[in-house]
């Protein structure tokens, strides 16, 4: 006999013991057959604001991972950056951005989710205008430096806000779907954009369109946010904290470092088994912390657990398809990247069609089901680029491949948060958004170092280099699949 969750009380279920199973019906929608079915959730017009606001901040910060890209030859001839030092507009930001994100979620549990969110902006918009004005590579990598540490307070504090605004059920499914819409089309528009910004405006229109987000988004927060963090103060938990953070910083190096120039670097054969190091060190300090930075019994929890694998999964699997056939369609079919990118606008589209009906999936057929349905879907479009070739018909296979893959990977992008953050208390939700998010930045940043160089330095060319990519990506997109499917799978608790 199976045990299923209840249907959601008003305001908010309460959150499953630690070392409860999952059920595979996360939420409130997925109740029996035999119950009459939930309508539609609505938001009311202040709730929508919030969600708007919200989202706008998540927006800003997608577009920042990849609107500078395409402006990248032209920035370095502007400010005298060399190839090696151009890799540092990427990294720069990354850094940050993925290091400090567990500690800042914690940090807005303890003393305010607001508070953070409204410095993250302020740092962001002033980082922004800086990185714009940037009259040499110091300014503009201080700028970048920056805009990744805003970055990290805004990303899971901005998540924990949503999550504790909108209780489990089809309103909070509802409002993560319409959050992971504009998170891929801020990506998206982003690739898209970007190049077309630097031919009209210069590389600098890509820095202050991020600079007119922060002062559009900034006022309006303080009004529309209400203060959110765990009611009893509890001390930070600095050795956690501290080997987290630098696990993290030195992972993200050696991970962007090796993706650009490979792993023989000293830098990177030093700082790579420093990150894992520090990592395992972190787990330690935790299992004997008072009051640790990560609770160990939350990440003992399936839901938790699971939910990220899957958010590992589909962003490093799908950040490097979209490496490979970025090389592909310019190295292979010798197409501009004006038309690669709306190759890939699509891809955008269709995602955004994705992401309008996921929140409702989930509420309907329960996390588990759409995360495993969207792996699977992502998996198996992938398997379909095996079939390219060096004609025009492989250019619509491949746009079309990796369109349809996008639609499951924003189902799952959409599924694995919700799964992730489900049975966790309000206390805890800026910690779970914070594994949510750096569970993105990391996967984004592993994806491409780990099997993008198989498509560069595969014997056969790029043409060989990018089925064996596509091959492996599929068969890691399927087995987790299908480990989520065992491990989510509905039982007694």
């Amino acid at each position: 006999m199976t045990t299923e969750l209840p249907l959601a009380p008003p305001p908010a279920r309460p959150a499953l013991p630690e070392n409860a199973t999952d059920t595979g019906k996360f939420a409130p929608g997925t109740a029996s057959s035999s119950a009459r079915p939930e309508p539609a959730p609505r938001f009311t017009p202040r709730d929508a604001l919030v969600l708007f606001l919200l989202c706008a901040a998540q927006f800003m910060v997608a577009l920042d991972f990849s609107v500078l890209n395409v402006a990248l030859p032209v920035l370095g001839r502007d400010l005298g950056m060399g190839d090696s030092a151009l890799q540092w507009a990427v990294t720069a930001f990354a850094l940050p951005s993925g290091g400090f994100l567990l500690l800042s979620g914690r940090l807005g549990d303890l003393y305010g989710r607001r508070r953070l969110f409204l410095g993250g902006l302020a740092v962001f918009g002033a980082a922004s205008l800086l990185a714009t004005l940037a009259w040499n590579p110091v300014a503009f990598l201080a700028g970048r430096a920056l805009q990744g540490l805003g970055a990290a307070a805004i990303v899971p504090t901005g998540m924990a806000l949503l999550t504790t605004t909108f209780p489990e059920g089809p309103r909070r499914d509802r409002a993560l779907g319409i959050s992971g819409t504009l998170l891929s089309l801020g990506f998206t528009l982003g690739m898209v954009g970007g190049g077309t910004l630097t031919d009209l405006l210069g590389w600098r229109s890509t820095m202050g369109l991020l600079t007119l987000f922060a002062v559009v988004v900034l006022p309006l927060a303080p009004r529309l946010l209400a203060e959110s963090r765990v009611p009893a103060r509890t001390r930070l938990d600095i050795p956690g904290a501290l080997s987290v953070t630098g696990g993290l910083l030195a992972l993200i190096y050696a991970l962007s470092t090796a993706a650009a120039q490979g792993f023989g670097r000293p830098d990177v054969l030093v700082a790579l088994p420093l990150g894992l190091v520090l990592l395992a060190l972190f787990v330690r300090v935790e299992s004997r912390a008072a009051h640790p930075l990560v609770s160990l019994g939350m990440l003992r929890r399936p839901t938790v657990a699971f939910g990220n694998l899957g958010g590992l999964v589909t962003f490093s699997m799908m950040s490097t398809i979209v490496f490979v056939l970025t090389l592909w369609f310019q190295e292979v079919q010798h197409l501009s990247a004006f038309r690669t990118g709306l190759a890939f606008g699509v891809q955008g589209v269709l995602s955004v069609l994705a992401g309008l009906v996921a929140g409702r999936t989930v509420s309907r057929f329960g996390a588990r089901r759409v995360l495993v349905g969207s792996l699977l879907l992502q998996g198996l479009t992938t398997l379909a680029l095996l079939g390219l070739g060096a004609g025009t018909a492989s250019v619509w296979l491949a746009t079309g491949a990796v369109a349809v893959a996008s639609a499951g990977h924003l189902g799952a992008i959409v599924s694995y948060g919700v799964t992730a953050t489900s049975g966790v208390p309000d206390a805890e939700q800026g910690l779970a958004t914070g594994l949510v998010t750096s569970t993105q930045q990391v996967g984004i940043t592993i994806g491409i170092p780990l099997l993008g160089v198989l498509a560069t330095t595969t014997a056969g060319g790029l043409a060989s280099g990018v089925r064996l990519v596509v091959l492996v990506d599929t068969c890691v997109v399927l087995a987790a699949a299908v480990l989520i499917a065992v491990g989510l799978r509905s039982r007694r608790s």
